[in-house]
């Protein structure tokens, strides 16, 4: 889900969006309660969190195993979150670790630190949790950070606090543990309720997902932010953050800066970009939106209501990666789907998005058949390339994050080959029934992991060719 730049690739929401409201109403669902504070000094950040979770599935669950991504920071970990190429910038200070220590495990009969890369918590219960039931767990844990300018980490000006806690992972015919991965995303998580309040020094300024109250005591802050029917949350601290806001409709929209000397254009492309995925794809989902400039290696990065973009960007660079982090509140927060396996769904998507809202706002210097070409330039240069170093010519888009070689063919797969067939669904079906197709996809599928055949059949309905137009591109068998 993040936006690795590539320079040249590239009305108001519904009046009746509601706030929080990006997953489908469910009458089960699971909630998470957290209770941290981060200790800047020693880069720590101390937790504990109730985790009332509900089995959605039709199968009795003895064990309950959560994603621990934060070990992918420790030393020694088999799979590094940042892979050579960026590790340079992204550990500014040279080599730093981090990771996560669950101390307690209250309601389980047990836990253990398990997985391929100590990347799951597993907690035995004592009782069978049979579907529509509830337990609850309450764990006790802290997170160290390293210094690296990263999704989570103390970075050089602010720090990032993003898939920081135990996470319930995604059921699908048992629980799927995914690795970390320096590719793309590999986050899959359900949507759930969260309150979470963290406790920072009063110096530090929050960016956040959710609705917040902010209170004052001793010098500190204690930041109180819920949020309904969110896949996940994240926060972004600084002391040197600037604030620019301006409102989509109803939606607020923040833009907190550490040195953009454009930040009131960077806020234009934000709501502009929010208020033209609306009306293409649907009405925003929730209440407000964020956008955060930090430390980051790539282009940025998206969470629900929050997106990142990296200090370091080009100036030309800003409107291209905010309109494709932007889109990613329709593909990925919205609309979920599984990334580790499937990262051309919703890359795809929102570099094709972006590729439509830039068309649409020319000031912003590149026309979609500017970006389609583009893609295409590129994704022909990588299969040139790749097919005279390796003999090889895989091209299939449906493999997981760890089968890419790096970070080059994963852009060129899941993003640009992306572009390329939602711009072949476009003109095989024509305006009128691509975009039927997508609004529908928003609505029927928003709150859930949708599957690639779910939204295969979206288009399939809509035109005959659709469905050997994907199985071509996913399986690596057209020829571009």
């Amino acid at each position: 889900m993040r936006k690795i730049v590539c320079l040249g690739l590239c009305a108001a929401v519904a009046a009746g969006a509601l706030s929080f409201a990006a997953c489908a109403p469910q009458e089960e669902r699971s909630s998470y309660t957290i209770q941290a504070e981060y200790f800047p000094e020693e880069r720590l950040l101390e937790a504990t969190m109730t985790a009332e979770i509900v089995n959605t599935s039709d199968t009795a669950w003895d064990t309950l195993k959560f994603q621990l991504w934060p070990n992918a920071y420790r030393e020694g970990a088999k799979y590094a979150p940042v892979s050579s190429l960026y590790a340079p910038a992204a550990y500014y200070d040279g080599a730093s670790y981090g990771g996560i220590a669950v101390s307690s495990v209250e309601g389980a009969q047990s836990f253990r630190v398990a997985g391929e890369d100590e990347n799951i918590l597993e907690a035995e219960l004592s009782d069978a949790l049979y579907p529509d039931e509830r337990v609850t767990l309450t764990f006790a844990f802290t997170v160290s950070l390293a210094k690296i300018n990263h999704r989570l980490g103390a970075g050089e000006h602010a720090v990032n606090l993003a898939n920081f806690y135990p996470v319930l992972c995604h059921w699908e015919n048992g629980f799927c543990e995914h690795v970390y991965s320096s590719n793309g995303d590999p986050f899959v998580s359900e949507c759930a309720d969260y309150d979470v309040t963290l406790t920072v020094p009063e110096s530090y300024v929050v960016a956040h997902t959710g609705a917040c109250d902010r209170t004052l005591q001793g010098g500190k802050a204690a930041h109180h932010v819920s949020a309904e029917n969110v896949r996940d949350v994240a926060f972004v601290l600084s002391e040197e953050f600037r604030l620019a806001e301006t409102a989509v409709g109803e939606i607020p929209v923040s833009y907190y800066y550490l040195n953009d000397g454009n930040a009131e254009e960077t806020l234009a492309c934000a709501a502009e970009s929010l208020a033209y995925y609306g009306e293409t794809f649907g009405a925003y989902a929730y209440g407000s939106y964020t956008v955060v400039q930090t430390d980051f290696p790539y282009g940025g990065m998206e969470y629900p209501m929050l997106s990142m973009i990296a200090a370091d960007l080009r100036e030309e660079e800003v409107p291209v990666v905010v309109a494709h982090e932007t889109a990613h509140q329709w593909w990925y927060a919205s609309v979920g789907s599984d990334q580790f396996g499937n990262a051309w769904q919703d890359e795809g998507l929102a570099e094709f998005s972006a590729a439509l809202f830039l068309d649409a706002h020319p000031a912003y210097g590149a026309s979609y058949e500017d970006c389609v070409t583009a893609s295409e330039q590129s994704y022909r240069a990588y299969f040139s390339v790749n097919s005279q170093l390796t003999g090889e010519q895989n091209t299939a888009m449906q493999r997981p994050l760890t089968e890419f070689s790096g970070e080059y063919e994963y852009r060129n797969i899941a993003y640009d080959k992306g572009v390329i067939l939602f711009d072949r669904l476009r003109d095989t079906l024509g305006d009128q029934k691509f975009f039927a197709a997508l609004r529908a996809y928003v609505k029927e599928n928003g709150g859930k992991i949708a599957s690639p055949a779910e939204l295969v059949s979206c288009f399939a309905a809509r035109g005959a060719h659709a469905e050997g137009i994907f199985d071509s591109f996913l399986q690596g068998t057209c020829v571009i």
